[in-house]
């Protein structure tokens, strides 16, 4: 998915427009020997390229057409950019460009691509051409991205769905992959992205724990080329595309191992440990350590909160990193040994119930690193408690 994260219902209207009338009248009506495909790009080394990356090819080579449509372009330039993204409202467009070009591009970064010719009838190809040319004029083009249910992927799922003439794509013989969106997200950050995978599921709520139907996971462009292999078609049982071609082979050098956030947090968290212990033996108050551990989660409870009431992305919202990223932090950071004990009892149990969720992902699973998070967080809670106790 060529380029990160955001939300919207676009294509609703864009098949509710009349289409008929906003086309250019030189349209040309594609010949027998035309084609569509689906490409699917292999991962990057930028973060928001490691999920791939799909998009539509058309060809016509007795008129000279074969263009590449691709639901993935955002423009970096744009004013308040990253002030967009954060609250969901970066829009993203329809883009297109000589099929030479494309792969150009793809060659240049190293990726690999795959085609996936698609079992459309001559009508069908040409809906589909209709289709993109009307969503490439400038007043159709941009969209509001949603990372997992509206993006470069299910943009041209949908596009083919809707061009099929008389025709669906078949029930789907399993209604559930027991995979959920995350785990997903997990499966192309695997060993080299980890600390992005934190940094994703910091900010990624229960929506994002819902378990995919087999279309849903369609959101993955390497899932979705997969699935096309076997989705089939309601008259000819077909599947809907041809096997994937490999057009390109990956050369660049793969990002390495990056080091584990999990095995880095209890690290910190066994010397946490450490100098507790030497500080109720010597009576230290370690003020100097307890100030910098406490703000963490608090201005990570501000981001929580920010995505959650905010922003308009659906799946960060009910996001219950809340209970071990929490606001209480800050009075923590403040009063330290004078802290409330009744509070410093109820955030031990928000960060109590984290960690069981680390360990049972349920009803939102959480990141394994905030296992020995919310461990170092409670010991020194617990320090703060005991000092509590001696001052009285």
């Amino acid at each position: 998915m060529k380029k990160i994260i955001i939300l919207s219902s676009y294509f609703i209207l864009l098949l509710a427009s009349p289409l008929h009338a906003q086309v250019p009248d030189s349209l040309p009506h594609l010949g027998d020997s035309a084609f569509a495909s689906l490409l699917t790009c292999g991962a990057g080394d930028e973060f928001y390229t490691s999920f791939g990356h799909s998009a539509l090819r058309i060809c016509d080579s007795t008129q000279g057409i074969d263009y590449v449509y691709n639901y993935g372009t955002f423009d970096f330039d744009a004013p308040h950019f990253y002030w967009k993204f954060a609250r969901g409202y970066l829009n993203y467009c329809l883009s297109r460009a000589p099929f030479y070009a494309f792969i150009f591009e793809y060659q240049y970064e190293g990726r690999a691509v795959w085609q996936q010719r698609l079992r459309l009838t001559n009508q069908e190809v040409n809906n589909l051409f209709f289709m993109l040319e009307t969503n490439y004029l400038p007043q159709y083009r941009y969209y509001q991205y949603d990372f997992f249910r509206d993006n470069c992927a299910t943009r041209p799922r949908d596009m083919i769905v809707h061009a099929l003439d008389h025709r669906t794509l078949a029930p789907e013989t399993t209604t559930d992959t027991n995979l959920t969106y995350r785990n997903h997200v997990y499966l192309s950050t695997a060993h080299t992205l980890l600390w992005w995978r934190l940094v994703v599921d910091m900010a990624l709520g229960l929506p994002c724990d819902h378990r995919c139907s087999n279309y849903e996971y369609m959101f993955s462009p390497i899932a979705m080329m997969h699935q096309f292999d076997t989705l089939t078609v309601s008259d000819t049982h077909q599947p809907l595309a041809y096997p994937a071609e490999l057009l390109l082979s990956e050369t660049r050098t793969p990002p390495s191992h990056s080091i584990s956030p999990t095995l880095t947090f209890w690290v910190l968290f066994l010397a946490v440990l450490l100098l507790t212990l030497l500080g109720w033996k010597h009576s230290w108050r370690l003020r100097w350590l307890d100030i910098p551990l406490f703000l963490i989660p608090f201005l990570g409870s501000l981001l929580v909160l920010f995505l959650w009431f905010v922003s308009s992305h659906y799946c960060t919202k009910a996001n219950l990193n809340i209970l071990w990223a929490s606001p209480l932090f800050l009075y923590f950071a403040i009063r330290l040994r004078h802290s409330r004990p009744w509070l410093i009892a109820v955030q031990l149990v928000m960060l109590l119930a984290a960690c069981i969720m680390t360990l049972a992902p349920l009803p939102q699973q959480l990141n394994a690193a905030l296992l020995p998070i919310s461990l170092t967080l409670a010991l020194r809670l617990i320090a703060q408690l005991k000092g509590n106790n001696e001052i009285k």
